[in-house]
């Protein structure tokens, strides 16, 4: 499923290309994604200027002249600026051609994906209201985990992928980031100590911002914007390796489930 460094890769290749540009037209090549699609869509955005494409956690938010066109990937879903005469491939199911020509084309092979027509403050949203703050922030204090973390008895791994305690931090990022910060996955949140708690978000923030320039993470669906994959895999220090050795100490990386979610993690270095 992309996770946030994915969906800011598709904003940042997308954004310079769609803003300032006007929606033509709308095709919906099917009635239903993970919702039924609005069967207004079509002409409520048919002529709306694109002024700006943001990102709130996970999903892409399309600034128009009325509202704000929301999308959200899914599990599969693509996102790609093609030519007119680009074939319709399977899954093809939305396109949103522009006044330049080109065409914004939806793909998702398993319609878990999200398409929204929002009036209003888009953040007031039920789907964005409840999220917690971005990890990228500047704003966001330095000692935000620690004072999250006390007396939260689940597991640290699962504590920083509580979308409502910290959006964007997945299970392949949450796995890099407790390994970059030398921490075990299995410990109680509470357990943190101040230090270790500043050390992890800087972790989780140094692992976003790298997965962002890399691309993102290519596993099996994910593919930027241009169709290329994402190169961060080729960075993964544990997740993925179970048995091989650690980067650090070369220890074998082990693997477990904690939250019904596959966590890698070094023994030794970790412990």
């Amino acid at each position: 499923m992309p996770e946030l460094p994915e969906v800011e890769t598709v904003r940042r290749g997308l954004e310079p290309l769609v803003s300032g540009r006007r929606i033509a037209r709308v095709v919906c090549r099917v009635a239903k994604l993970r919702l039924p699609l609005d069967p207004q869509l079509e002409a409520q955005l048919a002529g709306q200027l694109i002024h700006s494409l943001g990102r709130r956690a996970k999903y892409l938010l399309f600034s128009l002249e009325e509202g704000t066109l929301l999308l959200h990937l899914g599990m599969s879903g693509v996102l790609r600026l093609v030519d007119p005469e680009t074939p319709l491939a399977k899954h093809d199911h939305v396109d949103i051609a522009l006044n330049d020509g080109r065409l914004l084309r939806y793909n998702d092979p398993r319609r878990f994906g999200l398409i929204l027509y929002l009036r209003g403050d888009p953040l007031s949203h039920p789907r964005l209201q409840h999220l917690g703050p971005e990890p990228l922030a500047p704003d966001l204090p330095a000692d935000y985990l620690f004072i999250r973390s006390r007396k939260r008895r689940k597991s640290i791994k699962t504590f920083i992928m509580d979308q409502q305690l910290l959006v964007g931090v997945g299970n392949i990022y949450a796995s890099e980031a407790l390994f970059a910060a030398g921490i075990d996955p299995r410990r109680a949140a509470a357990s943190l100590k101040r230090q270790e708690a500043l050390r992890l978000l800087q972790s989780i923030r140094t692992i976003l911002a790298e997965a962002i320039l890399a691309g993102g993470t290519t596993l099996k669906d994910f593919r930027q914007s241009d169709g290329k994959p994402g190169y961060f895999k080729q960075q993964l220090q544990v997740y993925g390796r179970k048995g091989e050795g650690c980067p650090r100490c070369g220890e074998p990386i082990q693997q477990l489930v904690l939250g019904q979610r596959s966590t890698f993690y070094c023994g030794s270095c970790q412990g």
